[in-house]
Parts: structure tokens; C-alpha cells; sequence
């Protein structure tokens, strides 16, 4: 089984990449659906089928690999407005809103979607979901100073919360040397309410709700590929 959800997950990033056009401006998303767009991206472009692209990573680890993959890099300071857009999340419901986070580059992610003219999630069909919250954690960064007691705050909003650490036991710092308060809320009905709340706290830097910011996703799986559209699902 988990050799089959490898392939939906290729089968989803080659799938996002046809939508990649020469001459444009690329953000490339950071996790293991994303990092298969990544290498797409590059095949098309050393076979030719692709040219003139110039990435924009969201993470360190994701420019060093699409460095390594020979995809020309920018930044948003020289190149503001991007095209389009491929990563992966971690959770999609109905509406196409997201939870993104699992890997640690929730702030630089959404900078990235807010800056793209068209933003395309690549999934396997394990990250559907009835309601954001049901199936992952809801990432939340911090800056060090006082992180304790956004634990305490977080706490009053609902949520069970747990500092992120790595796998030696070190706490896990963000590429802008930021904490993370992974927190469990369960479902969660009401996501702008609670997007508004845990971002009114000074100190609070970003949550991993993306509300409204996927143009499009993809989801591969037992049933082949489906293309979902914003436009049909939003009214």
C-alpha cells in the first residue's frame, strides 16, 4: 500500500507540472509531493520541454534541491508577482482549503501562495478530509521569546499543544529560527474565526490554515487523477 500512495503522489506532481508554461515565474513548494513537481519541472526542462523558468523556493532544503535539479533560482524582491505555483498540504477539505505546516515552511509557503496568480496543490487522496483539523495537527509558529505562553493561549482556544521537536530531541527552528506549536484542535468549523484568534497575539508569527489560496488541486489516487477547480467548489 505504501508503494501505491508513492505513485499517486508522482502520479499528482507530474500531473500539477502540465500546467507549468515556458517563460514563467515558478513557486516550488517544499515536501515529498512538492519535491516530485520539483524533479518534473526539471526533466521537462532538460528534455526541452520547458524553458526560461526561474523558481522560487520556499524553503533552504527545497533551493538546494532544486539548485542540484539545475532550476535557475529567484526571490520575490526581484521577481514580486509569480505565476504559478506547485506544492503539496497536508490536509484539504471540500472548499480546497488547506493545512499546510508538516514540514516547517508555513510562513515562507504562504508568502509565496499570497504572491502567485494561480496556486496548485498536488495530493495523494489520503490528505482529503470532511473538515480541516480531523486528520493533521494545525502548525503554528512562534518567535522563541515568550513561547510558553502562546502554549497557555493556544490552550483557551481548544487546542492540545505540543513544541515541535526534532527526531534527536532538539526544539525544531523554522528557517527564520522560529519555534513551532503543533496544535490539536480536532475539527474545526469555523477556520477564519479561529485563523483571526490565534494571529491577534503579539508574538504569534503564522498558522498553517490557507484559507481560499489553492486555485486548483490535484489528487491522485486508486481511481486515477482528479483535477478539482476553486471556482467549482466555492460559491
Amino acid at each position: 500500500m505504501g508503494t501505491d500512495f508513492e505513485q499517486y503522489k508522482k502520479m499528482a506532481a507530474e500531473r500539477g507540472v502540465e500546467f507549468v508554461e515556458s517563460g514563467t515565474v515558478v513557486g516550488l513548494g517544499s515536501g515529498s509531493t512538492a519535491l516530485l513537481a520539483i524533479k518534473a519541472i526539471a526533466a521537462r526542462m532538460q528534455a526541452g520541454k520547458l524553458t526560461d523558468i526561474v523558481g522560487v523556493p520556499c524553503s533552504h532544503s527545497v533551493e538546494a534541491a532544486a539548485e542540484r535539479l539545475g532550476i535557475p533560482l529567484t526571490t520575490l524582491e526581484k521577481h514580486p508577482a509569480i505565476d504559478i505555483t506547485i506544492d503539496g498540504a497536508d490536509e484539504v477539505d471540500p472548499q480546497l482549503n488547506l493545512i499546510k505546516g508538516g514540514g516547517g515552511a508555513l510562513l515562507r509557503e504562504k508568502i509565496t501562495a499570497q504572491a502567485s496568480r494561480r496556486e496548485i496543490i498536488v495530493i495523494d487522496e489520503r490528505k482529503l478530509s470532511p473538515m480541516l483539523g480531523t486528520l493533521r495537527v494545525l502548525p503554528v509558529e512562534v518567535v522563541p521569546f515568550g513561547w510558553e505562553t502562546h502554549v497557555k493561549y493556544l490552550e483557551t482556544l481548544g487546542a492540545d499543544v505540543e513544541l515541535r521537536c526534532t527526531d534527536d530531541g532538539e526544539t525544531y527552528l523554522t528557517d527564520e529560527g522560529n519555534y513551532i506549536l503543533d496544535c490539536r484542535f480536532g475539527p474545526i468549523d469555523n477556520l477564519d474565526l479561529l485563523d483571526r484568534r490565534i494571529k491577534q497575539r503579539a508574538g504569534i508569527v503564522e498558522d498553517g490554515l490557507f484559507i481560499g489560496l489553492a486555485s486548483d488541486v490535484i489528487v491522485a489516487g486508486a481511481d486515477g487523477v482528479r483535477h478539482i477547480e476553486a471556482s467549482s467548489v466555492r460559491r
